[in-house]
């Protein structure tokens, strides 16, 4: 384990923020993890519901929120 290894997990833990008591991580800290556009990110996951749990995102406009 290298020692840029060692920091991903912290900089994942400061990413999460706390939202009326659900851990919650951002689309735009969720692409750059992965090295993606925030846009693709989005795309693939409206493409893919069915592989995402339905408490597993939420967008914070009134046109659609999943909890």
């Amino acid at each position: 384990m290298t020692s840029e290894s060692a920091l991903v997990p912290y900089s994942i833990e400061k990413q999460i923020h706390l939202v009326r008591g659900q851990k919650v991580l951002l689309d735009a800290d969720l692409a750059a993890l992965y090295c993606v556009k925030v846009k693709a990110l989005n795309q693939a996951v409206k493409r893919n519901e069915e592989r995402f749990p339905r408490i597993s995102s939420f967008s914070s406009r009134r046109k659609r929120t999943r909890l």
